[in-house]
């Protein structure tokens, strides 16, 4: 796979890992709201598992966020090392050809 090729494939599997971890923080949201909701209702179900649930998800979210930042940087590594910006100019270049 050449370098630009590699780059972009990065660039998109940081690009997915972000969805997913804006995917978590929306899922938290919605647990905290059933909790909340929970405290009128009192459904004795929901208030002893939506504690556990909410935790399992956040420590989700702790994991791909961790993963993402990690990528990321490997990922703006590889860009830099390889010159990926001047590639893509050069690239630019030759399609205009």
């Amino acid at each position: 796979m050449d370098k630009l090729k590699k780059f972009d494939l990065m660039a998109k599997i940081a690009r997915e890992l972000e969805d997913v971890r804006n995917s978590q923080q929306a899922v938290l949201e919605k647990i905290g709201k059933i909790e909340v909701d929970n405290i009128e209702l009192g459904d004795a179900t929901i208030e002893k598992t939506i504690p556990d649930i909410y935790q399992r998800t956040a420590d989700n979210a702790d994991a791909i966020r961790l993963i993402l930042e990690s990528f990321q940087e490997k990922t703006d590594d590889f860009g830099n090392k390889n010159k990926v910006d001047q590639l893509r100019e050069q690239q630019d270049i030759n399609n205009l050809k």
